[in-house]
C-alpha cells in the first residue's frame, strides 16, 4: 500500500511530461545522483551515481558499479508523457463573451472521458531575459471545463469533433482575452516577457485507492507513469557492483517516439557511448557489452474487461492485480520472445512476483511501445512488459495496488542482479 500510495503522489506532481521529469529529477538528487549537462563534459567514476535529461522531458539515470569490467547495462525505458489536450499557439477562441481554449488532441485521446470534469493547465512557458530566455514549469488546477451536450438537445447522437466539442471553456469576459497577459499575471511577470510555451489541457484530480479492500487505484496518467514510477523505485532501491544500472524515461510515446528526446532518437545510444568512453573502455567493448545487456521496456497494458470480455483474446488475458504482464506480438510490436521473456520469469520468480501473459486478438491490431524503438538504436535483448489497467487513454485510469508492489519489486531483483546473457544460456 506504500508504494501505491507513493505512486499516486509521483503522478500528481507529474501534470505534464515537463513535471514529471521534474520529479523523476528531483527523486534522483535525493538519493545523490548528479545532473550532467548533455552539452558539457562528463567525467564519470566507478561507484557513481549519474543523470542528465533532454527537452526537459525525457531522463536518463545510470549508476555505475564499483567493479564494473565490462560496459555492461541494465536498462528500463517507459515513457513520461500521456494523452491530452496540447494548446495550439495561438489558443484563444472567443465566442458570446465565452472563453474557449483552442487544442488539438495529443495521443489517442478518449474524448469522452475527458467532459463535465474541471481541467488543468500544465506545461512549461518561456520567459524572457536580459540575454535570452529561460523555461519554467507552469500549472494551473481546475480552470477550465468541457461541457457536455444535453442528448435532449442532440437527437441523432452526438458525435464527438475534436475541433467542436473538445474546446474548453477557460473564462466568460466582456473584453479581449490575451492568452499572454493570463500568463503573465499567474507567473508574477509582464506580458511582454512571455515568449512562447507548450502547454496541455490535463485532468489534474489526486488519484484515489478505493475498493471494497482498498485493491484499486484510480488517476489520471497511469498509462505511463504508473511503470515509470515503478521502474524508478526499483533502480533506485538496487545496488549492482558488477553492472551499470541505466533508467530511461522517454517523452513523445504516444506520438509515435520521432523526435529529439523520443525512444526514437540519438539519446540513448549516445548517453551509452558517452558513458563507455568516460569509463575508458573502448567501442569494441561497448559492442560486446551490449550483447551482453538486457532491457525491460515498461508501458502497461490492457486488463480483461469486466463487460467487454469478448475484445480480449481467448487465453491470453490479464487481469489487475495478477502480476506483472509479459507483451507479445507476432508482428514484434513488443520485443519479448520466448528467450527474453524467460529471462523476466526468472526475475520474477526470484523476486517472488507473479507473472501474466498478454497478447491482442488475432483481428485486432495492438499498439507499439518503446522497446522495439529502442533498440533499434542499441540492439539488446529486450523484453516488454506492463501492469494490467482498466480504461487506457481515459481521463481517469484504474489498476491495481498490488501490482504496483510487484512491480518495484521485479525491477530492484532486476538491477540487483548479475544477468548473464548469452544466446545458448542465460543465468542470474
Amino acid at each position: 500500500m506504500n508504494y501505491a500510495k507513493d505512486c499516486l503522489s509521483f503522478i500528481d506532481a507529474s501534470l505534464s511530461c515537463f513535471h514529471a521529469v521534474h520529479e523523476i529529477s528531483r527523486r534522483l538528487e535525493e538519493k545523490g545522483y548528479i545532473c550532467l549537462k548533455e552539452q558539457g563534459n562528463w567525467k564519470i567514476e566507478k561507484g557513481g551515481k549519474y543523470y542528465t535529461t533532454r527537452n526537459q522531458s525525457s531522463v536518463i539515470a545510470f549508476h555505475v558499479g564499483e567493479r564494473v569490467e565490462k560496459p555492461i547495462f541494465a536498462m528500463s525505458s517507459s515513457h513520461s508523457d500521456s494523452p491530452a489536450l496540447k494548446l495550439k499557439p495561438q489558443p484563444v477562441l472567443i465566442r458570446s463573451n465565452m472563453v474557449r481554449l483552442n487544442v488539438e488532441g495529443y495521443g489517442g485521446v478518449m474524448t469522452s472521458t475527458w467532459m463535465d470534469r474541471p481541467l488543468s493547465l500544465a506545461g512549461r512557458v518561456m520567459v524572457k531575459e536580459e540575454n535570452g530566455f529561460k523555461t519554467v514549469l507552469f500549472e494551473k488546477k481546475d480552470c477550465c471545463l468541457i461541457p457536455n451536450t444535453p442528448p435532449h438537445l442532440m437527437r441523432d447522437g452526438v458525435k464527438i469533433n475534436m475541433q467542436v466539442d473538445m474546446l474548453p471553456v477557460l473564462n466568460i469576459s466582456s473584453k479581449e482575452f490575451d492568452i499572454n497577459e493570463f500568463l503573465a499575471k499567474e507567473m508574477k511577470t509582464e506580458k511582454e516577457q512571455i515568449l512562447g510555451f507548450d502547454m496541455f489541457v490535463v485532468n489534474g484530480e489526486s488519484g484515489k485507492i478505493w475498493g471494497m479492500e482498498e485493491e484499486f487505484l484510480s488517476s489520471a496518467r497511469l498509462d505511463d507513469l504508473e511503470c515509470a514510477y515503478g521502474t524508478l523505485a526499483g533502480f533506485l532501491e538496487a545496488e549492482n557492483p558488477e553492472r551499470i544500472n541505466v533508467y530511461c524515461c522517454f517523452d513523445n510515446e504516444e506520438v509515435g517516439s520521432r523526435t529529439r528526446q523520443g525512444a526514437d532518437s540519438d539519446f540513448l545510444s549516445s548517453t551509452l557511448e558517452r558513458i563507455n568512453e568516460s569509463l575508458g573502455f573502448s567501442a569494441s567493448d561497448l559492442k560486446q557489452g551490449l550483447t551482453r545487456s538486457f532491457m525491460i521496456s515498461a508501458d502497461n497494458a490492457q486488463a480483461l474487461h469486466p463487460n467487454h470480455p469478448e475484445i480480449s483474446d481467448d487465453v491470453n488475458q490479464v487481469r489487475v492485480n495478477d502480476g506483472v504482464v509479459i507483451k507479445f506480438n507476432a508482428s514484434q510490436s513488443y520485443t519479448s520472445d520466448g528467450l527474453s521473456a524467460s529471462v523476466l520469469k526468472l526475475l520474477a520468480e526470484k523476486a517472488h512476483v507473479p507473472w501474466q501473459i498478454y497478447t491482442n486478438r488475432s483481428d485486432q491490431r495492438g499498439g507499439a511501445t518503446l522497446g522495439n524503438i529502442s533498440c533499434t538504436h542499441a540492439s539488446v535483448m529486450s523484453v516488454d512488459i506492463g501492469l494490467a489497467q482498466w480504461a487506457m487513454h481515459s481521463c481517469l485510469e484504474t489498476a491495481g495496488c498490488k501490482d504496483v508492489c510487484d512491480l518495484v519489486s521485479l525491477m530492484r531483483t532486476f538491477y540487483s542482479s548479475s544477468l548473464s546473457i548469452s544466446d545458448e544460456f542465460v543465468s542470474l
